[in-house]
């Protein structure tokens, strides 16, 4: 197999089998044994891309065939269990960076932990515009629970009012994530810009917390249409 070389963070320095100094190559260089990436990598490093959110879904995909043939445990039967076990943690590492990384809003998710420096889920939090209709759906949904079964008493008129009101909540996710889409392109201009900007840290911290405020609406949202969902079956 040839040794692939690529600049990533690794769990050691030397060489598990040899023993031999290593930096960023996936095998070494002396016994050509499997090495086992860091513990700590992000999932943007795994995959030798930059911490953007505008990804080319193309490159990503290239990148994670590329690299998962490197590490896939096919090519290490018959060879050691230590061989064996790196090749699993290396893939297993590559398929869950692949699988965050191809979805926009997982990506974005995984970034905001990134750089708060913490793996806490992103609470729902109402849009403070539709308090109101929230309150009424919510109320809705409750009163259709109680009438469920019951004919002649007024449901149709309460799922009436839901489907519209589900309309009214699908427009404000969609205008979010059109929202979330500009801050994705600010991101990646500040990404650009020198770290040393003295306005960077600051316009970054600005722009992650306009995208968790927005991902908590949605969440929040998703959460009612998923109840209204339910209460339409």
């Amino acid at each position: 197999m040839a040794i692939v070389k690529k600049e990533l963070p690794l769990a050691r320095s030397m060489c598990w089998h040899c023993q031999s100094d290593i930096g960023g190559e996936y095998f070494c260089q002396q016994c050509v044994k499997v090495q086992p990436l860091s513990k700590d990598i992000d999932y943007f490093t795994a995959l030798g891309l930059p911490r953007k959110l505008n990804i080319d879904t193309g490159m990503l995909e290239t990148k994670f065939y590329e690299m998962s043939r490197a590490f896939h445990p096919d090519f290490y039967e018959g060879k050691s269990d230590m061989e064996r076990a790196v090749s699993l943690a290396n893939s297993a590492t590559l398929n869950q960076a692949y699988s965050t990384l191809k979805n926009p809003i997982e990506r974005v998710e995984y970034l905001l932990r990134l750089e708060a420096g913490s793996a806490k889920e992103i609470p729902g939090k109402a849009p403070t515009e539709l308090f109101e209709t929230l309150l009424e759906i919510q109320e809705q949904l409750e009163e259709l629970q109680t009438l469920k079964g019951q004919k002649g008493t007024g449901s149709e008129e309460i799922v009436g009012r839901l489907r519209a009101e589900r309309g009214t909540l699908e427009a404000k996710r969609g205008a979010l994530e059109r929202r979330l889409a500009e801050l994705f392109q600010l991101w990646d201009r500040l990404a650009d810009r020198s770290s040393s900007d003295q306005g960077q840290k600051t316009e970054k911290e600005q722009v992650l917390k306009q995208m968790r405020d927005i991902l908590s609406q949605r969440n929040y949202l998703n959460t009612m249409l998923a109840n209204i969902a339910e209460a339409l079956e």
